[in-house]
């Protein structure tokens, strides 16, 4: 066990425990809501809130682990998320449950800015490749087992909400545990939006309309499921298949970015994920296979649209801005969360539960309009000249951005040439 608890693995179990946990509370809250007899805008709202938890821990987190410690500030942090899973059923209040997600979203985002730091510690170049794709496996898993676990949830009954706090009092054991040293951890810098949009449009709004469409899926995609009449037990297996694909198709449809032209695989991307979103709008009521089926395609598409945007980015930025660009990216997807649910669901209210998917729908063809308009108008970057694609799960951290196997590549590459002139100097790229 020792020999266990003071190696990587411990912390990837840890980042297991907390993602199921954290993805069964978010479809156990819809579900409840819905249950409940809140509007479909009402539980937008409510769920929203996560996601602006999330964006302020990835940005306020960092200072706090800095003056505490990584193993302080993460038993703070936990203990602080498993108190808010603890009090949803309480009280069952639309405000009050916001707050809560706005604690638990906050708390997830510093804990899971302390673990991705350990790992990006661990990090050497023969390894990193290698970590980065255990950690997207692990994440993609973890969350897919939480949506399963939702099976669970019994009307009215506490035992799931103690189910998600057991989850995440044990990802204190490995991590707590761990003999792993604390590696330094440093604010990032963060390239600005306007710098970002002058170097690659295309990608920036790439991230924006990812952050948009999945979160849309992820947080209001149950109340969905519940209104075409999916019970509970289908509902888990539903959102739990959606969130595996996830994993499994964004590695080909990534990398025939590395083999074509990035921005058009973009624009072929986002335009099969509208046309799966469709399809998802059109079986919603007719065949629940069919519904499935589509949803996976959609969901195994759209997660592939933040790793190609990151590299099409990266493919316009100087060795020395990656790792910026990266965390301003994350921003931007971090922004789009925002938006997603939200909006999701205020469609849903006024147009009927297949208007998510139309909304969805709508906001990928407009992204593979700008796209094509982009490679149209502007010159494309020669395949010898792109970068690799790398897959990657979000949200995530911008730590996390530090351990893309493709900064060292750029700093390799940096030594034995000259830095081309910025690419964000005020002349539009991408």
């Amino acid at each position: 066990m020792l020999r266990f608890i003071s190696s990587v693995p411990a912390l990837f179990l840890g980042i297991a425990l907390l993602i199921s946990g954290s993805a069964m509370l978010g479809t156990l809250l819809a579900v409840r809501l819905t249950a409940a007899g809140f509007s479909a805008a009402s539980i937008g709202a409510v769920l929203t809130f996560y996601s602006l938890g999330f964006v302020a821990g990835t940005r306020l987190g960092v200072p706090v682990i800095q003056r505490v410690g990584h193993i302080r500030s993460f038993a703070a942090f936990a203990a602080l998320a498993c108190v808010s899973v603890l009090l949803h059923p309480v009280y069952l209040n639309g405000p009050f449950w916001a707050l809560l997600r706005v604690i638990t979203g906050f708390s997830m985002a510093c804990l899971t800015v302390a673990i991705e730091s350990w790992i990006n510690g661990r990090a050497t170049p023969r390894n990193r490749g290698k970590l980065l794709s255990l950690y997207m496996v692990t994440y993609y898993v973890a969350a897919a087992i939480g949506q399963y676990l939702v099976g669970l949830a019994h009307s009215g009954s506490p035992l799931p909400f103690n189910l998600i706090a057991i989850l995440v009092v044990l990802s204190l054991v490995p991590v707590t545990l761990t003999r792993v040293e604390a590696p330094t951890l440093s604010a990032s810098e963060r390239m600005g939006f306007r710098a970002l949009y002058r170097a690659c449009p295309t990608g920036l709004v790439g991230a924006l309309a990812s952050g948009v469409v999945n979160s849309a899926f992820l947080a209001v995609g149950p109340v969905y499921a519940r209104m075409v009449g999916l019970n509970v037990a289908q509902l888990s297996q539903y959102m739990a298949i959606s969130v595996f694909a996830a994993m499994v198709l964004q590695w080909p449809a990534g990398k025939l970015s590395d083999l074509y032209d990035r921005r058009r695989v973009l624009v072929a991307v986002a335009g099969a994920t509208a046309v799966a979103s469709l399809g998802a709008a059109l079986a919603g009521r007719l065949s629940t296979p069919g519904l499935f089926a589509s949803s996976a395609l959609f969901m195994g598409f759209s997660a592939a649209l933040y790793p190609i945007s990151v590299a099409l980015t990266n493919d316009f930025m100087r060795y020395d801005q990656v790792v910026a660009a990266s965390s301003g990216l994350l921003l931007s997807n971090g922004v789009g969360t925002c938006v997603g649910p939200l909006a999701g669901a205020l469609v849903m209210q006024g147009f009927g539960p297949d208007a998510l998917f139309l909304f969805i729908a709508a906001c990928l063809v407009l992204l593979a309009a700008f796209g094509l308009f982009r490679s149209q108008t502007t010159p494309d970057v020669p395949l010898e000249d792109q970068g690799s694609y790398v897959a990657m799960q979000v949200p995530a951290t911008p730590v996390m951005s530090e351990l893309d196997p493709r900064n060292e590549q750029f700093e390799a590459v940096a030594q034995a040439v000259q830095p081309p002139e910025s690419s964000a100097d005020g002349h539009t790229q991408g």
